[in-house]
């Protein structure tokens, strides 16, 4: 009875790390209301040849979906099966993301691209692909699914920074009445996880991905004209989203976080126990910090949403 003791709790551990909650950068509802803001922008020619090229060539139907397959609008389910397919294709795992240290220059940002590439230069891979004409079908379907995702990785703003805590997931966090604890090697709720998911789907406040998608249009039109005419600079968006890493995700805290040491972290306990040390900092996101950052998210889901439909409708020229 012993032995048996020992072996559930073993398993009940690897369950749990194997259930650990992964952050993906605008979580279901983020990652849709983007591609739903993009399809308002497409012009009518690339909107029926994209929306041809996903149809023909549909996702694996063994792929295990994290949101669900109840998406109807083929850009809506793209938009988030590229965090499905990483856990297929590890290898992808880093393309989410460019790991700009906090407190860096903005002649910093190429550089911070690791060896197994970034979200900036997996951008550029992808849409190589897509407008390839002697790519396969199959194999611009599934650029463009990348594309889509990437897209708004890039514009979540902890999805262009590190302070050695992996964007922000190694920051335990209070949020409204939640208690941050350890799970699966990081904690829940943490900075990163708030800014994907908790923060945005609170701001939302019941509606469907495409009825934000039609508010934050709206709300953002004048401001559209001025993003289209600053044209396509992946490396100028990644450095907005830094910047209002610092001055908000990390800056809006009562308890200031200080620049920490930029060297490799894969685990919460990296880094001299990051994760720990930032626990006792005691951070707390309640409305204050949500009235800080809902301007900020909800301007950079528009422009992903907008900066998409600009980068689609230029490759589509490339097949007439």
């Amino acid at each position: 009875m012993k032995r048996l003791g020992i072996n559930l709790c073993s398993l009940s551990t690897l369950l749990l790390l194997f259930w650990a909650p992964e952050a993906k950068a605008w979580g279901c509802k983020g990652h849709q209301t983007v591609a739903y803001l993009a399809e308002k922008h497409l012009t009518p020619e690339a909107k029926q040849m994209f929306e041809a090229l996903l149809t023909e060539n549909p996702v694996d139907p063994q792929l295990k979906r994290y949101c669900g397959n109840a998406v109807t609008n083929v850009f809506a389910d793209a938009a988030t099966w590229a965090d499905d397919e990483r856990t297929k294709a590890p290898k992808t795992a880093p393309w989410h993301f460019i790991d700009i240290p906090l407190g860096a220059t903005r002649d910093q940002v190429k550089e911070s691209c690791g060896t197994a590439g970034c979200v900036t230069e997996a951008i550029r891979d992808q849409l190589r692909i897509l407008e390839d004409k002697t790519a396969s079908a199959a194999d611009r379907a599934q650029a463009l699914r990348f594309i889509i995702h990437f897209v708004g990785d890039l514009h979540q703003p902890l999805h262009a920074v590190t302070n050695s805590d992996r964007g922000g997931n190694c920051v335990p966090v209070e949020y409204f009445r939640r208690i941050p604890h350890p799970i699966g090697g990081s904690y829940t709720p943490n900075l990163h996880a708030i800014w994907d998911t908790d923060m945005v789907e609170r701001d939302m406040e019941g509606a469907s991905p495409a009825d934000f998608a039609g508010t934050l249009d709206a709300q953002f039109k004048s401001s559209e004209a001025k993003w289209i005419k600053e044209g396509i600079e992946l490396e100028a968006w990644a450095w907005e989203g830094h910047q209002f890493a610092a001055s908000t995700s990390y800056g809006a805290f009562a308890v200031k976080i200080a620049v920490e040491p930029n060297v490799a972290v894969e685990k919460c306990t990296d880094d001299n126990n990051i994760g720990d040390r930032m626990l006792k900092l005691h951070e707390a996101a309640g409305e204050a910090y949500q009235n800080a950052a809902a301007p900020v998210f909800e301007e950079r889901l528009a422009e992903a949403g907008v900066r998409l439909a600009m980068i689609l409708n230029e490759a589509a020229k490339t097949h007439p």
